[in-house]
């Protein structure tokens, strides 16, 4: 069993940038594929970017590309997301989830473990 706690987010002003943390509660976290997701209020819960385990590959949300960032130390354990000119549409619930295997999904029902969510405001 794997928990994910994020952390991280907050109430921000358009433009600026925010940088949240997904931490395990393994060892191994690295060798899983983690991605992070988003619900927007009144909406369904979608893609934003995921990390393959074990010096696997990246692949972004196309609205995100340029301004979002993931990074992950094979020797730590927490997987970061730097999202940099925040936009009011990104005004959501985060979510941290992790697979149990190496290769990244796209799909939220592809993975195995979530955190609770870290709450991101962006205002105008």
């Amino acid at each position: 069993q794997v928990h994910l706690v994020e952390s991280g987010g907050g109430l921000v002003q358009a433009g600026v940038s925010l940088r949240l943390s997904c931490e395990a509660s393994v060892r191994t976290f690295s060798t899983h594929a983690t991605g992070w997701f988003r619900q927007p209020p009144r909406n369904a819960l979608e893609f934003v970017p995921a990390i393959g385990g074990a010096g696997g590959s990246e692949y972004y949300r196309q609205t995100v590309r340029g301004r979002f960032t993931l990074s992950r130390d094979r020797s730590k354990n927490p997987v970061n997301l730097q999202m940099n000119n925040l936009k009011p549409e990104e005004t959501a619930l985060y979510y941290c989830a992790a697979k149990h295997y190496s290769d990244y999904g796209l799909k939220n029902d592809q993975y195995d473990y979530w955190g609770q969510g870290t709450q991101v405001n962006v205002a105008t």
